[in-house]
């Protein structure tokens, strides 16, 4: 095992395309870390320089108390896991797992004792004699990584591992590899777009935008603190609802008016991000995730200012709750960030939304409730769980002392 150290490194393409932009990570010993965003921001473009497959422009990377900036992929004592399998397809379970071992001139006991170790702690014990084609996804994911096990490296690095997977074993698979990533304490770091599977997996959440990091934390600290609207708006499913909103002083209490609402500012939530007082009588963009609205039926004695009323345009049962699609009388947010964020229907039906003053929220309500499709609906909004952030930056608004969560190795 050993610490993973990523010191300003930069990446820059012939031509001038900037994959990575100093990038500082300090991965601690043992640590599973996650390295999530959107398709082409980077992420797998850094594992690779991790991995000795891609030659670093600027900065050091240090495995251990190695810097490995010129050490050749196969003496990085590294072990790799991508999301095609590559098995021989000729070769038994053993084999296939023994493989890199007979390269290495092993024992013959060693490599028995390695690959029957590996093989019981991923569950293939009974599988061992087959070949690939006999088994399924799942259990070719884990003969790829019984192959990276018996190598005992320093650190795995996975590359969206369990893309290949329907949706059923993905779920299944991810909380295997946490197991058994948390089992061997190997130092770790997992690439993927989907920030369910970064949530679920990390010690640590790494989040790259366009080549450079936006935040590194604890998964619920990253949750529960975005520093700027990207990150709130990747994080969490389904998305922050957002909308800009006055920040303004009502019979002595502070609230934040949009869309012909006001809504309460809570005294500690003033009193946790001490900036918010600068931007009192002035435009914020405050962020209301869907879990942090209910419906007013199902809540007892909310007050006046902590409610909404709309109308329901689309109802999802989910099963464990109830996603509401509602409508507010306000613009969309159109900045740099939440036009990338909205990439997958395009800048332009965000800067139609914004131009026709509605706006869609989304509310994830218990599943009790009658809310139904076209009927009319107060929801409660939890005030003490609002976001605020700076409409000309972006950057979330907070103050004061905010600790991040510590890594690994501190």
């Amino acid at each position: 095992m050993a610490e993973i150290l990523m010191d300003h490194v930069s990446k820059i393409y012939p031509g001038g395309a900037n994959a990575v932009s100093d990038l500082n990570l300090d991965i601690g010993d043992g640590e599973f870390i996650v390295l999530v965003g959107p398709s082409g921001c980077g992420k797998t473009t850094a594992l690779r320089m991790v991995a000795g497959l891609e030659s670093i422009s600027d900065g050091t990377i240090s495995i251990g108390d190695r810097v490995v900036n010129t050490v050749p992929p196969k003496e990085r004592d590294i072990a790799m896991l991508f999301q095609n399998y590559a098995l021989y397809p000729h070769m038994t379970v053993f084999d296939n797992m023994a493989f890199g071992l007979k390269l290495r001139k092993l024992s013959k006991d060693e490599i028995g004792r390695r690959v029957n170790e590996a093989a019981k702690i991923l569950g293939l014990d009974e599988f061992l004699e087959r070949k690939p084609k006999a088994l399924s996804g799942g259990q070719r994911q884990r003969v790829a990584m019984g192959r990276a096990i018996v190598r005992e490296p320093k650190a795995f690095l996975m590359d969206e591992p369990l893309s290949n997977l329907d949706a059923k074993l993905r779920v299944q698979m991810r909380s295997e590899i946490a197991r058994i990533q948390h089992d061997l304490r190997v130092t770790t770091i997992y690439v993927t777009h989907d920030q369910v599977e970064a949530m679920t997996m990390g010690d640590r959440v790494a989040v790259i935008r366009k080549g450079v990091l936006q935040q590194v934390d604890s998964p619920q600290f990253l949750y529960d603190h975005p520093n700027n609207l990207f990150v709130a708006g990747f994080i969490g499913s389904p998305a922050m609802n957002l909308v800009e909103a006055t920040l303004a002083r009502s019979n002595g209490s502070m609230t934040i008016e949009f869309g012909g609402y006001r809504l309460a500012v809570p005294d500690e939530v003033m009193s946790g991000r001490p900036d918010l007082k600068g931007f009192e009588g002035k435009s914020v963009i405050v962020g209301i995730r869907p879990e942090d609205i209910e419906d007013a039926a199902l809540v007892s004695d909310a007050p006046a200012d902590h409610r909404i009323r709309s109308s329901v345009f689309l109802r999802e049962a989910l099963g464990a709750d109830v996603l509401i699609h509602f409508m507010i009388k306000a613009p969309a947010v159109v900045t740099e960030d939440t036009k990338e964020l909205a990439s997958d229907v395009g800048h332009e039906a965000l800067e139609a939304a914004a131009a026709a003053n509605e706006l869609e929220f989304l509310a994830r309500l218990n599943p009790r409730t009658d809310a139904a499709q076209g009927q009319a609906i107060e929801l409660v909004v939890d005030v003490h769980r609002l976001h605020f952030f700076d409409p000309e930056t972006g950057a979330g608004i907070y103050g004061g002392d905010r600790e991040p969560a510590a890594s690994a190795s501190s």
